[in-house]
């Protein structure tokens, strides 16, 4: 009877082992499962040039944005291709050879990128004309700034970047900090009795931009008094001579030279501080400015960008 009670206790234990490595087995396959699905979930996202399907943690990433590469950067989000061409200084970890060189930000190299085999593609308004070959390849996404209402493009974008990599909180810790720093300057900006005037140095010429504008946030977001308010918005800026800068006056000229941010020699200084501009208030109170051509022209509309401009106005008062 003994011998019978112990092989029925033997063989209850078995039972009872056998059942717990079945359970164990059926969750790995389960959380293998979830896994596949969660790296197989796709995000639509519409945006101005249409639809994309794509894939949440995309891992090759192609970026022909400065702005969206000095984002994806500081949230530790690896990309594969870059364009090299005229890359900002401050991201010039890019071009090492780790990276794909997709062309120039207006010449892509479309059989690069064909050969990346991209998750996902980043363009801006350099690109926009051939987004339908960027489409051909991969899912293409349109992060393009919209001028006349900055902030709530930029926060878009960032949040856009949050979204499809899984950032959405750190994303949010950016920009509350990059918010109270606007807030800071605009404060100041509005208590100081100056007007500014924005400026484009190329090869000579010399166009000005106001609200609204591509680099309007001056006015728009930080707060600065426009001294012409009626200036023409568009991409290239109001075409304008030095007799118009001196007869404007304004308290603060911020300069940008358009030959330094595309890889020539930086002249702005001595085209702009002639004799007719240093008549102005902004050159006898030494307050023209010379914004960082990396920054402000090539990769505005990114996380490490917008901190850099928000200081350089903040310094100017």
């Amino acid at each position: 009877m003994k011998k019978w009670s112990l092989l029925f206790a033997v063989f209850a234990v078995m039972l009872a082992l056998a059942a717990c490595s079945s359970s164990k087995e059926s969750g790995t396959e389960k959380t293998a499962s979830s896994s596949e699905s969660e790296s197989a979930e796709k995000m639509t996202i519409k945006h101005e040039y249409g639809k994309a399907a794509v894939d949440k943690n995309p891992k090759k990433v192609v970026v022909f944005d400065f702005g969206i590469l000095d984002s994806l950067e500081e949230l530790g989000v690896e990309v594969k291709g870059v364009p090299q061409a005229n890359i900002p200084s401050y991201l010039k970890k890019y071009t090492a050879d780790r990276y794909t060189n997709v062309g120039s930000l207006k010449e892509p190299d479309f059989e690069a990128i064909h050969a990346l085999d991209p998750d996902v593609i980043f363009i801006s308004s350099r690109q926009a004309e051939l987004y339908n070959q960027f489409a051909d390849i991969a899912p293409t996404v349109y992060v393009g700034m919209d001028y006349t209402d900055y902030m709530k493009s930029f926060e878009g974008n960032m949040n856009l970047l949050g979204k499809i990599f899984g950032k959405e909180d750190q994303v949010a810790t950016e920009l509350k900090d990059i918010q109270l720093k606007v807030n800071k300057v605009k404060e100041k900006a509005s208590s100081v009795d100056k007007k500014g005037l924005i400026v484009l140095a190329n090869e000579g010429k010399v166009s000005a931009y106001g609200p609204n504008s591509r680099f309007g946030l001056i006015h728009d977001v930080f707060g600065f008094a426009a001294a012409d308010p009626s200036i023409e918005v568009s991409t290239h800026g109001q075409s304008i001579s030095f007799e118009y800068i001196k007869e404007k006056n304004p308290g603060v000229l911020f300069v940008i030279d358009r030959n330094a941010a595309v890889g020539g020699e930086a002249g702005a200084k001595k085209v702009i501080e002639n004799q007719l501009v240093k008549k102005t208030k902004a050159y006898k109170d030494g307050k023209i400015v010379y914004l960082n051509p990396d920054s402000w022209y090539l990769s505005g509309g990114g996380l490490k960008s917008m901190k850099e401009m928000a200081n350089e106005v903040e310094e100017a008062l």
